[in-house]
């Protein structure tokens, strides 16, 4: 089933990577009283999650800032060291969003938004969505019915909501 919005966020171990290589973040106790938008992608340096949804958040970084929100995360069903190369490669690290890796796709299963593509090689991967996340409650939730496609879930459309 999948996750809601009201609904408590699981607990799960993502993978991030720090300055002595990868290092474990419990998404339960990172966002324990945070305001938090969490997006997430079907993979790094793929078409659509390149071009359009990394960089709608980093367009809109500093209103979800204004807006009280303590940090964007931005997930995919890769290794840390491809979210490490990608958040470099997109410019996202430089302007401040988290990005974690789900390697087994252990969250993204759990919270019901994995999918399978295989002509287009992904396997367990995740649907593209964005939510607000407030003290591990999602208070807000954008779900993309196609992949392929970046329009409810994108930085401006979710920034609307708030």
């Amino acid at each position: 089933m999948a996750i809601s919005e009201g609904d408590t966020l699981p607990a799960a171990d993502l993978v991030k990577m720090g300055d002595n290589g990868p290092e474990p973040v419990s998404l339960s106790e990172h966002t324990k009283g945070k305001k938090v938008v969490l997006f997430a992608v079907p993979g790094a340096f793929t078409p659509t999650c390149h071009a359009a949804h990394v960089p709608s958040f980093i367009r809109t970084k500093d209103q979800f800032d204004a807006k009280g929100v303590d940090e964007i995360i931005c997930v995919s069903v890769n290794d840390p060291f491809v979210m490490q190369a990608w958040g470099e490669a997109t410019g996202a690290s430089s302007a401040g969003i988290t990005m974690l890796g789900d390697a087994e796709s252990s969250f993204t299963k759990a919270i019901g938004m994995d999918f399978d593509a295989p002509p287009a090689g992904l396997i367990a991967r995740s649907k593209r969505y964005a939510m607000l996340v407030e003290d591990g409650k999602v208070t807000k939730l954008h779900v993309e019915e196609n992949p392929g496609v970046c329009e409810v879930s994108g930085g401006e459309a979710l920034l609307a909501e708030l």
